[in-house]
């Protein structure tokens, strides 16, 4: 890999990165932020999917713009939005006692911007990279998302020592240089920009959906699945490591690191193992969900808090083999006329999944550990059937 292929990854990376912060840098503050503002759980958790939803609602528009307009003229702005999203929620915090709904304001307006980063980001990727090369640029961005996840709580919770609120102050400070790199050290295909009129771009993507149905729709469902029970699960331990170990600030944070941490790794790994092969990534992906399965079904029975960790790091193991092979497969089913779009549904579907995980996992948790796992382990062994079913051995690359 030559100096200027890594300048182009880095700057790329960064980007996922960035927007991984949105929602886990928060997660170790959300108890404080509840106590602080004297909101209800549910409040919270809104906090989390008032990101996440207005991300998965934009990102079709962000898609398609960046079909037709080129990439890099949706990623830099959206960085500036996103950042800008973030500076507003802090002021709000900072100055108003009672600033809970403009909070919410800035990260709705976070959302809007997050939606032109990452999802953009993976059809940028597939447009620079081809061939072999690409499922190993996708797992560096994988993995770059992962790392994201791992430091973030530890940030999050660093940050916090000095006020809760100053996570929401990192954002602009990351997202300007960040916009910054991407627009003058990617050099950005032709090929990414649409040429076809209107019409004839949405008869192809319905034409696309028509003959690849059955794959794109289980792929869309497996990653909302994957992100949903990941998110679900690192905000019920978020508050469980508060009550089982008395857990706070950077313990709390760098606790939270470790399951992220191994599928940030795993995804690396897988990453640079499938390439081209198709059959190998199927694999793969109905293994990690046989993991989660597997590892959603024990956590009902340990109750030492420690094992209870290094269950849901294997679930993390489970995530970090679907993901980097979801990312190739979906990047690799279309043109890049088409790659835009394709990406940004697959990346709202998986917001979607990031908003619905804490407050599912909320609602779940009172009914007890037995049925918010087994709903888990329930829900990941019927899309590893679907995924059996469904995936094909070989999806025709564009």
């Amino acid at each position: 890999m030559n100096a200027k292929t890594i300048t182009i990854l880095t700057s790329l990376a960064a980007v996922p990165f960035i927007m991984v912060l949105g929602n886990s840098m928060l997660i170790p503050v959300l108890p404080e932020m509840q106590k602080q503002l004297g909101i209800t759980h549910f409040q919270t958790s809104l906090v989390i999917s008032m990101f996440s939803i207005p991300a998965g609602l934009t990102i079709p528009f962000a898609g398609f713009f960046s079909d037709r307009l080129g990439r890099k003229k949706i990623i830099a702005p959206s960085l500036i939005i996103y950042g800008l999203g973030g500076l507003i929620a802090g002021i709000a915090a900072l100055y108003l006692d009672k600033g809970y709904w403009l909070i919410i304001t800035g990260r709705i307006i976070q959302g809007i911007g997050a939606a032109g980063t990452a999802p953009v980001t993976m059809a940028l990727v597939g447009d620079i990279f081809i061939s072999k090369e690409r499922s190993k640029a996708l797992g560096y961005i994988e993995a770059a998302n992962g790392l994201g996840k791992v430091v973030s709580p530890i940030l999050g919770s660093l940050v916090a020592i000095i006020a809760w609120f100053g996570t929401f102050f990192i954002f602009p400070v990351l997202t300007v240089p960040t916009a910054i790199a991407v627009w003058f050290l990617v050099n950005e295909p032709e090929m990414s920009r649409n040429k076809q009129s209107i019409m004839q771009y949405f008869n192809s993507i319905i034409s696309l959906f028509k003959n690849k149905a059955a794959f794109l729709i289980t792929s869309f469902i497996t990653g909302l699945l994957s992100l949903l029970l990941l998110f679900g699960l690192l905000f019920f331990l978020s508050d469980y490591l508060e009550a089982s170990l008395k857990l706070f600030g950077v313990k709390k944070g760098v606790a939270l690191a470790v399951p992220v941490l191994v599928m940030s790794a795993v995804s690396l790994a897988a990453g640079s193992l499938i390439k081209k092969k198709v059959l190998l990534m199927k694999i793969l992906i109905i293994s990690g969900l046989s993991i989660i399965t597997f590892s959603f079904g024990l956590l009902p029975f340990f109750q030492n808090p420690w094992i209870n960790i290094v269950v849901m790091s294997v679930a993390g193991i489970g995530v970090g083999l679907i993901l980097p092979c979801l990312n190739t497969l979906i990047t690799s089913s279309s043109s890049s006329e088409q790659r835009g779009m394709i990406t940004s549904l697959y990346g709202g579907i998986r917001f979607f999944g990031v908003a619905a995980g804490p407050p599912l996992f909320g609602i779940l948790d009172g009914f007890g550990r037995y049925v918010l796992f087994w709903s888990g382990a329930g829900a990941a062994l019927a899309v590893g059937i679907l995924c059996i079913i469904a995936l094909p051995a070989k999806v025709p690359e564009n």
